[in-house]
């Protein structure tokens, strides 16, 4: 039975996506600093802005052959114009958002290297090519994220392993439920599919990108709505 690592896997879209991979018959082990409710698959405590303590929750992981995939999923968001966002907010916006997706890569690439295929999903967003307004610090950690990604991708392909992101515009999870509703209105009107996409539409694009098929896709950014 193939595993697939899961971050963020406590809700929103990763509790999505986690629940999806379960139903379809992987071992599912998701990340999260708590769980909303009890979860059909692993669940293991880790802050992933905190080197050692994925180091500690994946540390069974690096040797272990039956790792297929990581889902970079965990990500924090906060609406605020650059001179008035807390530097403690901008701190942790870019540590959860890049360094929590480097620190994961790096713990479990190892077993997809020593596996010799695999495939790693990021998580960006069409902020970054849409360039919105009160979204600096957000966009700024996930261009860090792509720019990773493309990057990470040229390291791994020798290895048989893919590495692509995914950039959804707003989707109704826990990371916009305080933002108002004209603010996503203004969003997704910029999209090139004017209407706000679902969990589903993203998982449709995660497991076009898990197939064995997808094999030559990686290094890539795929807009969810079209900047």
């Amino acid at each position: 039975m193939d595993t697939v690592i899961v971050t963020g896997a406590s809700r929103g879209l990763g509790r999505f996506c986690a629940e999806r991979l379960h139903e379809k018959g992987y071992r599912v082990i998701g990340l999260g600093r708590g769980a909303d409710g009890a979860a059909p698959f692993e669940m293991r405590t880790a802050d992933v802005t905190d080197a050692a303590s994925v180091a500690s929750a994946l540390d069974d992981v690096r040797r272990d052959a039956s790792v297929y995939a990581l889902i970079n999923s965990a990500g924090i968001a906060s609406m605020n114009l650059v001179v008035t966002t807390p530097p403690e907010t901008v701190r942790r916006i870019i540590e959860t958002n890049l360094l929590g997706t480097i620190f994961c890569c790096q713990q479990v690439a190892p077993a997809l290297m020593r596996r010799g295929e695999g495939r790693i999903i990021n998580f960006s967003t069409l902020g970054v090519p849409l360039g919105l307004k009160g979204e600096a610090v957000y966009v700024a950690s996930k261009a860090g994220v792509e720019g990773f990604s493309r990057a990470f991708a040229r390291e791994m392909s020798a290895h048989g392993v893919t590495v692509n992101t995914i950039a959804p515009g707003p989707i109704d999870t826990a990371l916009i439920a305080k933002v108002p509703k004209e603010k996503i209105d203004a969003v997704v009107d910029r999209q090139i599919i004017q209407r706000q996409a679902s969990p589903s539409d993203v998982w449709n694009i995660v497991s076009t990108l898990l197939a064995p098929e997808s094999n030559m896709i990686t290094g890539e950014t795929i807009h969810v709505g079209g900047a």
